[in-house]
């Protein structure tokens, strides 16, 4: 919490005049952490016309409130400190004091459900919480919470990671931190903004949404239901539909409890369309907009499921849109590392399969060439059949952590699984050249590469026989197409026996040479298939 202290003269007479208490947005808080060696913008607001002094280890800056009370100054953070220090905020006779503040690296860390994932689920919980009296690492949990205008200010506050705090932990962001600051040996700072089940369109503001076609009908669509929004016959149809649910719930309560199964499910309250979870801009206004500014190194992100059905527009549009638009905002350049979808469904067993979920995983791959200063953490070992939240957190995190530590901190590693460069038609074969082989590429468990598939100008696919040819390619053949044209790997939801690493054990992703257009399935399809 802060600590407000009010200094007035003793004795001197108040007069009556306009006046606003000094204050500034709750992120702003005990344990927090600030950026080093940067110019850290504090803000807040105060009396229009206030003067401003923030003091922060011996340095000091200065700026006045402007006409309708806000203000912002930056102060200088220097090197890494893990030595908690205050900083002071000060405006007349009142003075904001936080505590044990800071000094390292910041990251932002968003997304749905399993970016929102925390600790007390993941796998390695019990052997993470032996080792979690962590101090220099810290994270600001934000409220889930909607808006229809950008905010200011967002409900949470900052943990000192620990035995008793580390079950509340983002695993994901935890994980992530935890070898940030093992290698670095600085404090690390996580705020973490994210919501289960939400597309990404959710997190993009409405003024980005509007440049692109396919996201303006989006944003149109929300605000033509959100001029027809009745409250009071919304109100009406929630009470019939509360009166339905009620019934549902006397039945089931007057059955044996072991044949009662789930519970009927309570309806939701209604909202303005445009205050809606999942709608265009509706949690970037709440859960983003409050921490624009806020100095930090980079982004993290875990989200796309949502987005992974037939219909939406195409994911390397819609996430490069919003990191173009977090980027111009903060107006910051910043790093923005992104998980790439989680192995899940039953295993497919034929070639050839459409699977949305796979081109979704395809275009985050583009995404690397396409937009500056990103990066991927391929995850298609950790996933789980029947659970959309795969219990491995730790690969996820530290393979995002290897971007960072690559990209941003200059460690010469290798920072990523073998990622598709070019390909060859060699004869009766396609040579498939690959980045990020490290010392070279193999099976990770010593058996023939699998889950390649090959094709002919028939468009017809074929499993096929590929095997490692120097250390950065693949030779990729089938008797069944002696005139290949065309190659893909791991083309599945689940694509079980997928077996192409690096030196280091981590993963290749998911590929296709051709640009043809059946790999997205019909959506009656893929309702049989859920």
């Amino acid at each position: 919490m802060h600590r407000f202290l009010l200094l007035l003269a003793f004795g001197l007479a108040t007069p009556i005049t306009a006046h606003a208490e000094l204050s500034v947005p709750r992120f702003f808080s005990d344990h927090m952490v600030l950026q080093r060696e940067r110019s850290a913008p504090i803000w807040g607001t105060a009396t229009p016309g206030a003067d401003i002094a923030v003091e922060l280890n011996g340095t000091s800056a200065s700026t006045k409130a402007d006409a309708d009370g806000k203000w912002r100054v930056g102060i200088e953070t220097g090197q890494a400190n893990a030595s908690g220090a205050t900083l002071t905020i000060r405006s007349g006779g009142e003075t904001i004091s936080i505590d044990d503040v800071l000094i390292g690296e910041v990251w932002f860390a968003s997304g749905q459900s399993n970016m929102a994932f925390t600790m007390r689920g993941a796998a390695s919980y019990d052997a993470a919480v032996a080792r979690s009296d962590v101090p220099a690492i810290r994270m600001f949990n934000a409220a889930s919470t909607t808006a229809v205008d950008p905010q200011d200010d967002i409900a949470g506050q900052w943990s000192v990671c620990s035995p008793e705090t580390l079950s509340s932990y983002s695993a994901v962001a935890f994980f992530f931190a935890r070898k940030l600051h093992q290698e670095l040996g600085v404090p690390v700072g996580v705020i973490k903004s994210a919501w289960g089940g939400k597309p990404v369109e959710t997190f993009t503001s409405r003024e980005a949404l509007a440049t692109l076609p396919g996201t303006q009908k989006l944003v149109d669509a929300a605000i033509e239901a959100d001029k027809a929004y009745d409250p009071a016959k919304a109100k009406l149809a929630y009470r019939a539909r509360l009166d339905q649910w009620e019934a549902a719930m006397a039945d089931w309560r007057k059955k044996p409890a072991d044949e009662r199964g789930r519970a009927p499910r309570k309806p939701a309250s209604p909202k303005r369309p445009l205050n809606t979870e999942g709608k265009p801009g509706v949690l970037y206004n709440a859960m983003i907009h409050p921490f624009v500014g806020y100095a930090m190194r980079g982004a993290i992100w875990y989200q796309g499921e949502a987005n992974a059905k037939p219909g939406h527009v195409p994911y390397d549009q819609t996430l490069p849109l919003m990191i173009r638009d977090w980027r111009q905002r903060w107006n910051d350049d910043f790093s923005f590392y992104f998980v790439q979808l989680a192995n899940f469904r039953a295993p497919s067993t034929q070639p050839g399969t459409p699977d949305p979920w796979a081109l979704l995983q395809d275009r985050m791959r583009l995404i690397l060439d396409t937009t500056p200063k990103t990066g991927m953490a391929i995850i298609n070992d950790v996933g789980a059949a029947n659970d959309i939240h795969p219990k491995n957190k730790k690969d996820p995190g530290e393979r995002l952590a290897r971007w960072a530590l690559a990209k941003d901190y200059g460690r010469d590693i290798v920072y990523s699984g073998p990622l598709y460069r070019s390909s060859k038609v060699e004869v009766d074969a396609i040579r498939v050249t690959f980045d990020q082989a490290g010392d070279g590429l193999a099976s990770r468990d010593g058996e023939p590469l699998q889950r390649f598939e090959i094709a002919g100008k028939d468009r017809q696919w074929h499993w096929a026989d590929a095997k490692t040819d120097g250390k950065q390619s693949v030779l990729v053949g089938s008797t069944e197409v002696p005139d290949p044209v065309a190659v893909r790997y791991a083309w599945a939801s689940n694509p079980e026996g997928a077996n192409l690493v690096n030196s280091e054990g981590l993963p290749a992703s998911v590929f296709r040479t051709d640009t043809w257009d059946d790999v997205e399935a019909n959506p009656q399809v893929l309702s049989r298939r859920k």
